[in-house]
């Protein structure tokens, strides 16, 4: 389908591309993915579990790209979707409005990692070759006509990705996350030194509430992490997916084959009352950050998830030297904690000439808007005033 000599072939699942090939593709480290999210083994795990597969409207069309030599030379991972949950990104609205008119929003394509909402490259070629990237571009788009798909989205992108896909006449979007950047911090309370006094006080305040009566949390990666600490947090994940949406996306069967696939990029933090594990959140470890991911708890304990899930996280990055720690979508609660407003970015292409130029309309007054709330957002901060100006 591409020019330039390329040949791009369309893959029905991770397990057809071998690992060795698609982690050459991803940006790695002494051998292991930068982000844990892109390696072959985190894709293989959601679709061998039936997490991500036709069953559950996440058909899988990797794109590999290839040069004359039938080298891989490029790679993004798709799916073909028959709805739009477990993305972050919404566009509900965009399908209602489509269907109304008489046209069909699914099936669409989704170049993404499911149910993750943290950025990462999409257009995976080594080399850096814009010329490479533009063809796996041109090809999703090729591949929707085929499909009769109506659009195809590339969210939670770097930004230089989302600016090529602009210059290409994808549509930009922007939204908000908050991560917390470790600033040479030696300590937790190195890091409480940089934030005004209330805000010191308060956390502190939830830090001691959150442990008190002998709870403890337990870091646990690699071997350290068994079935039976599997268990327990699946019993957590659960309980939080039927009061937030009704039906959580992972299966039990997904966190056993992380643990057997990719262990070491797992950070799992328990909360013990005693020896009973009470509550419970997973991280992933990638080259220079930590990702919070899923969240749960069997018992109600004050601040216990901001200790589990923020402030934990913070410890774990201080003491391992990691430059962020990015807790996942939404949630402006954590801005009192030290996380800070970033910007991400996605990219849309969409076949039908009136729902893009209408989206294009409101993606026009809504990236002002984004802005506008974030440098809103940057005034409430809880560093002190000095440190912001540092910052």
């Amino acid at each position: 389908m591409p020019e330039n000599g390329y040949k791009a072939i369309i893959h029905p699942s991770t397990a057809s591309i071998s690992a060795a090939v698609w982690n050459t593709l991803v940006p790695s480290t002494d051998g292991r993915a930068e982000n844990p999210f892109l390696d072959h083994a985190f894709f293989r795990a959601l679709e061998e579990s039936g997490c991500a597969g036709p069953e559950t409207g996440w058909q899988p069309q990797h794109i590999l790209l290839t040069d004359e030599a039938d080298t891989p030379i490029g790679l993004m991972p798709l799916f073909l979707k028959s709805h739009s949950m477990g993305e972050y990104v919404f566009d509900h609205g965009w399908a209602n409005a489509l269907e109304r008119a008489g046209g069909h929003y699914y099936p669409k394509l989704q170049g993404s990692v499911p149910f993750t909402p943290a950025t990462a490259p999409k257009l995976l070629v080594p080399s850096g070759a814009l010329e490479a990237e533009a063809a796996l571009l041109q090809t999703a788009q090729q591949l929707a006509g085929r499909l009769d798909a109506s659009s195809v989205h590339l969210t939670f992108l770097p930004e230089r990705e989302a600016e090529l896909a602009g210059s290409l006449g994808w549509l930009q979007r922007k939204d908000t996350q908050f991560h917390w950047h470790n600033r040479g911090y030696a300590s937790f309370e190195d890091f409480l030194d940089t934030l005004s006094s209330r805000k010191r006080k308060t956390i502190r305040r939830e830090r001691r509430d959150a442990l008190a009566g002998g709870v403890e949390v337990r870091w646990l990666t690699g071997a350290e992490i068994e079935e039976k600490h599997w268990d327990a947090f699946f019993d957590f994940y659960e309980d939080t997916g039927a009061r937030k949406w009704g039906r959580p996306y992972l299966n039990r069967a997904f966190f056993s084959l992380l643990g057997q696939y990719m262990a070491q990029s797992v950070v799992l933090m328990l909360a013990y009352d005693g020896g009973e594990p009470i509550a419970g959140a997973i991280n992933f470890r990638g080259r220079d950050r930590l990702y919070g991911r899923n969240w749960g708890a069997l018992r109600d304990v004050p601040f216990l998830h901001f200790e589990v899930c923020y402030y934990q996280a913070i410890d774990y990055a201080i003491e391992h030297r990691l430059a962020v720690v990015e807790a996942g979508a939404q949630g402006e609660h954590k801005l009192a904690r030290g996380y800070e407003p970033v910007t991400t970015h996605s990219a849309h292409w969409i076949a039908h000439p009136g729902l893009r130029h209408a989206v294009a309309d409101y993606l026009d007054d809504e990236r002002p808007a984004v802005e506008r709330e974030q440098a809103m957002l940057e005034n409430f901060t809880p560093f002190r005033k000095g440190e912001r100006q540092e910052r």
